[in-house]
């Protein structure tokens, strides 16, 4: 019994000593934080002006939550960030309960009483919208504030894998750098087409018209960018076409359907023949084991956005908590619930989606077909020979266990990125730039945006944003007092809260999608290539229709697509940018592999798994 007791403990030792010999990155941000700030106050300013005078103004960061001021939206008092930043480092529970939460309360005299909101007090929110009966309904009384989530949890220490400081990610592009410049353009044109179904990209008008306006950019036109990092420089995508919009940029992506079989496509029934046929493929329903489960999804009400008034913008940026008052469809099943046809249903899916839902339904899509385990992995040949079947180890439990093992981990690397290093600005928060330069031109401190202003002015996208929003102010019916209702430049969300109560970089989605699709590339063989009929929704996504002429699609190529699909559906919703998603996916890829990496050690078992990785590598583990 000791000496079991000693090799447990030398095994741990070695999985140790592994972890510490790892190379552990340096963390660097863009530098922006502290380079924007407010104007000095002149002689007899007010106290609201006098407490930002000189100060940063983090117009380029994530301050959400924070009490704001009205009339351009930027921090109240720059005090407030200092202590937010303050309760991440220390992860003390006192300092966290020292920071601000919520809209400044004024007296009827419009002088500030308090900074955010207090307990027991009524909350004063600007938007008609948050204040209506309908919202009020849905939020069961007032609306209230949400906190920050999970500042601290880049902190904890985990046993296994990489420490969550132990990976890093390149800093965030600047805000006046042409790579910002094309990921807020894209994202104003994703939310100009999320009602557009993915059956349609190919010939869509708003879709050409995003393609057009994409290809203007200098970003997207090729040839040199001065001073572009390796890490930008290999980020770049190219000309924008029908087949690659909207798209990742790895291995699969741009082959077949916008969706990945995984998010669609049905398996074969219990007690079937365990073949796949076209009926199967097209129910779309899943094998938990004698259960089914479809890959459908409630569909939110079409062609309507939020956060499209300056009072609606404001309330969020101070933390209304506006979840769960979207609307929805209504009526017969068919209504209610459909394959996802079109961006929106892809960017309802991730508002809701348990963490490694999607990741969890490939894998038992994966077993339920019969695909093979990579060639190095024991136990695959017939039991006359091997004498032992996979399960504890090496089979269905085993990587059914891991794939979610992987996606806590994920989410702690991610948000040390968030909260300490890069505390990057939400697309939303870029959007109430862009509105108050349009609205109230000349105001110094938005300085480093107007490369970005003039360029979107320039192509007409902001034009076509300030359309669509009156458009969306109408439908409001005017519940909003707002007198820049039909001149609106901020970025339509598909969520009435907008982002969540983190920054922006790098996304939780895009790296546990890293994570656990590598896991699943690890344990399956990659190259195989998955049984036809592929489907894709019908426009309307009552149904799946067959894809004909479509390439092989295989294990890696369609788990790639999977990836991306659920990060840039956040994009899809606004509240995530490109390189949130690129960046990201690569850093759950480093976490998975340092999983592996260790628990092989702790396995009797000589095996080998060949990983490969979003770059076109391949790692041997």
């Amino acid at each position: 019994m000791e000496s079991r007791r000693n090799q447990a403990l030398n095994v741990r030792i070695e999985a140790a000593k592994t972890a510490f010999d790892r190379e552990h990155s340096v963390h660097e941000a863009n530098g922006e934080e502290l380079k924007n700030r407010f104007a000095q106050a002149g002689e007899g300013a007010n106290a609201e002006d006098a407490i930002r005078s000189g100060k940063p103004s983090y117009t380029a960061s994530y301050t959400k939550g924070l009490p704001h001021r009205e009339d351009d939206g930027l921090i109240a008092d720059p005090n407030d960030f200092q202590q937010f930043v303050r309760a991440i480092d220390s992860g003390d529970v006192r300092d966290f309960r020292d920071t601000p939460l919520g809209p400044l309360q004024r007296d009827s005299n419009g002088q500030v009483i308090a900074k955010g909101a207090q307990p027991n007090q009524p909350i004063t929110w600007q938007s008609g919208f948050t204040n209506s009966a309908d919202v009020q309904r849905a939020k069961g009384g007032p609306v209230g504030v949400r906190a920050p989530e999970s500042q601290g949890a880049g902190n904890t220490f985990d046993l296994q894998g990489p420490d969550a400081q132990a990976v890093t990610m390149p800093p965030v592009p600047v805000a006046d750098s042409e790579e910002l410049i094309a990921e807020m353009a894209e994202v104003y044109e994703m939310a100009l087409t999320r009602d557009v179904p993915f059956a349609k990209f190919d010939y869509d008008k708003d879709v050409q018209t995003a393609i057009a306006r994409l290809n203007c950019l200098t970003w997207f036109k090729g040839g040199e960018i001065a001073g572009l990092s390796p890490a930008a420089e290999a980020r770049r995508r190219g000309q924008v076409t029908p087949q690659n919009v909207f798209r990742g940029t790895t291995f699969g992506d741009t082959v077949g359907p916008y969706l990945s079989q995984f998010l669609c496509a049905g398996t074969p029934e219990l007690g079937s023949s365990g073949a796949q046929t076209e009926a199967s493929a097209r129910a779309g329903f899943v094998r938990y084991g004698a259960q089914v489960w479809q890959n459908k999804v409630r569909v939110a009400t079409p062609y309507r956005d939020y956060m499209t008034t300056w009072q609606g913008w404001l309330d969020v940026q101070n933390g209304a908590d506006l979840r769960g008052t979207e609307i929805y469809e209504d009526g017969c099943p068919e209504a209610r619930y459909r394959f996802i046809a079109t961006p929106r249903d892809l960017a309802t899916y991730v508002h809701y989606d348990a963490l490694y839902q999607a990741y969890l339904n490939a894998c038992l899509s994966l077993l339920a077909l019969n695909a093979p385990f990579d060639p190095g992995v024991p136990f695959q040949q017939a039991d006359v020979i091997d004498r032992q079947q996979g399960f504890a180890q090496f089979g269905g439990p085993h990587i059914l266990s891991l794939v979610t093992e992987v996606a806590t981990r994920a989410l702690k690397a991610v948000r040390f990125q968030k909260f300490n290093v890069h505390r990057r600005l939400r697309p939303e928060g870029v959007g109430g730039r862009l509105h108050r330069m349009k609205n109230t031109p000349g105001t110094p401190t938005f300085q480093s945006f107007e490369a970005l202003c003039e360029r979107l002015t320039h192509s007409g996208l902001l034009e076509a944003v300030r359309d669509h929003n009156a458009r969306q102010n109408r439908i409001q019916d005017g519940r909003d007092c707002d007198q820049e209702l039909a001149t609106s430049y901020l970025l339509p969300m598909a969520f009435p809260e907008g982002s969540p109560m983190h920054p922006a970089y790098g996304a939780g989605h895009a790296t546990v999608a890293g994570a656990c699709v590598t896991i699943l590339k690890a344990f399956f063989d990659h190259r195989y290539v998955l049984p036809q009929p592929y489907v894709y929704p019908a426009p309307c996504g009552t149904s799946l229709e067959v894809a004909t002429g479509t390439p092989d699609l295989t294990v890696e190529g369609e788990l790639n697509k999977l990836a991306s699909n659920i990060s840039i559906g956040r994009n899809w919703a606004g509240v995530h940018y490109f390189t949130d998603y690129s960046e990201s996916v690569r850093l759950g890829e480093a976490i998975a592999i340092g999983i592996l990496e260790e628990q092989k050690l702790t396995y009797a078992e000589n095996f080998s798994m060949s990983v490969p990785l979003f770059d076109g590598s391949t790692v041997r583990i």
